[in-house]
């Protein structure tokens, strides 16, 4: 395999050595900085109203717990590169604090993004070191946003390479590992971001999801992760996968701290059309539904054909999802038990686009991003002036496990297709069917395991077909943690609700987080 990382760790030191003079620039009203450690968006944002800390203190922080865990300690290999501007970013951001202009809970807070978000002050890379070298022109337009909320960019998180499956290993990033257990994988594709954010590297971060990549890495790292409705937030400058399943998101410590960045990026973009669908139903603040009341009335499905029990801890999985059901109906949901769903189950079957679209769309993107650079990757390959699928296969700069993926899919048939407008008839027999069961029920969510194991040991597979209503639908799903199984792995609960219905699924959500309070800091990285 190639070297696992060629930037992250250069970056931090630099980075970190800019932090010695720091504390007498800062001037903070606290002399004692708070432990970063299992604060969340809404902690810190209390902590930055009140003067207890500064921006440039927190960026501090979390970059000393970087360099802790991510290199040496566990090393959970979460991070491929640190922002190089972090700091004054936080300078700036602290100074339009002391003059009294605050831009919205975001100010200040630094967040991470896995590295196929679109950054104009560093490279985008997917992971791969076939694209260690692209720099995007501009952010994408979900970067724009969280910037102009306030937050700070920290760093881009690794990925499993071009997002093709969940155990996140890169080329360029090498394997990231599980802080609740380094001998297992994190989740993936956004399984960076999920352990980044676990081990407290940031308190938020982004990821994205065509098939399970967002709540995966949540359930894996015991983290709160939406996967919104296709058409909620754009998806510009986002490296894609497959164009009518791909969405990007919040990966979380808290369900309101996913309500908080879902806030801030949400709504309609020119650039991607597919968000037209947004106007009119972004509310102002989702934030308005968080409600220990919340559960109280709903309806919710109960998924059986979701709940795997064909291993022990399939088993395990399925008897703590349960449990999680029953707390939802003690605090006043009403629970129906569906029963199997054979045609629900065949239209998913059916529907996957990820092979008919990835070629076409990855191309689009690098026209975009890459912008033909850099030249002599362009060159492997015709057309010799653009970057393309064919050059980064040609390349073989890629992690052996996707590289032979990719020279598979290079040449895919045009589109349409006769096999793909079934796949696309499969999908919109999904929505239908699912809605048909909402409706037929009177349902404000359906349950079920966001992964029907806990994370499995680094190289061993495991299933994850749970991510396909959400995923082939359209439909949008959160991931709330149901706690943790007898050796200590955590557990996902995920609702799935009709389109654009977030803020019903985020009440929800966060009446039964606020009940349990599963959630608990990672063993291998504790407070320093």
């Amino acid at each position: 395999m190639l070297p696992r990382r060629l930037t992250a760790l250069t970056a931090t030191a630099a980075l970190t050595a800019a932090l010695l003079p720091i504390h007498a620039a800062s001037a903070a009203p606290s002399r004692r900085v708070p432990q970063v450690a299992g604060l969340g968006v809404a902690d810190i944002r209390a902590l930055l109203t009140a003067r207890k800390v500064t921006s440039v203190q927190l960026v501090e922080q979390y970059l000393r717990r970087i360099k802790a865990y991510d290199t040496a300690g566990p090393g959970l290999t979460a991070v491929i590169r640190v922002n190089e501007r972090a700091l004054a970013d936080a300078r700036r951001l602290d100074a339009e604090r002391r003059l009294g202009r605050v831009r919205g809970p975001l100010h200040g807070v630094p967040i991470v993004l896995k590295d196929n978000f679109d950054t104009a002050d560093m490279p985008t890379t997917s992971g791969s070191v076939a694209l260690r070298e692209l720099q995007p022109p501009d952010d994408a337009e979900q970067v724009r946003r969280l910037r102009k909320a306030g937050a700070i960019v920290l760093a881009k998180t690794n990925m499993h390479e071009f997002a093709m499956n969940i155990y996140t290993i890169s080329s360029l990033g090498g394997q990231t590992r599980n802080p609740y257990d380094p001998a297992r994988h994190p989740g993936g594709s956004s399984g960076g971001t999920g352990a980044a954010v676990a081990a407290a590297f940031a308190p938020v971060g982004m990821g994205t999801d065509t098939c399970g990549s967002i709540r995966i890495p949540a359930a894996h790292n015991n983290l709160v992760g939406l996967r919104p409705t296709l058409g909620l937030s754009s998806r510009d400058g986002v490296a894609p996968l497959a164009g009518t399943q791909d969405v990007a998101g919040p990966i979380g410590v808290s369900v309101r701290d996913v309500a908080l960045v879902l806030g801030a990026t949400a709504g309609h973009d020119p650039k991607d059309p597919v968000t037209r669908a947004a106007i009119g139903r972004t509310p102002r603040s989702y934030e308005k539904t968080l409600r220990k009341s919340a559960l109280r009335g709903k309806r919710i499905g109960i998924f059986t054909d979701y709940f795997a029990t064909a291993t022990s801890d399939e088993q395990e999985t399925a008897a703590r999802v349960r449990a999680a059901v029953t707390r939802m109906a003690e605090l006043g949901a009403r629970t129906v038990e569906l029963g199997a769903q054979p045609e629900i189950l065949a239209a998913a079957a059916g529907a996957n686009r990820v092979r008919d679209e990835f070629e076409r769309d990855l191309n689009a993107y690098l026209a975009s991003s890459a912008q033909g650079r850099p030249a002599s990757l362009a060159r492997l390959e015709p057309p010799y002036d653009q970057i393309t699928l064919a050059d980064i296969a040609t390349s073989g700069q890629v992690t052996p496990s996707v590289l032979s993926t990719l020279r598979a899919w290079v040449g895919s048939p045009p589109l349409p297709n006769p096999s793909y407008e079934e796949k696309l008839r499969q999908r919109d027999l999904l929505k239908q069917r699912i809605s048909d069961l909402m409706r037929a029920h009177d349902l404000d969510a359906i349950v079920y395991p966001s992964i029907t194991r806990p994370p499995t040991e680094i190289g061993v597979t495991q299933s994850y077909l749970n991510c396909r209503l959400a995923a082939f639908s359209g439909f949008p799903a959160l991931s709330v943690p149901a706690g943790f199984t007898a050796g200590g792995l955590p557990v996902g609960v995920e609702l799935l609700g009709r389109p654009f219905t977030e803020p019903g699924l985020l009440g929800m959500g966060y009446a039964y987080e606020q009940a349990t309070r599963h959630r608990a800091l990672p063993p291998t990285t504790p407070p320093l």
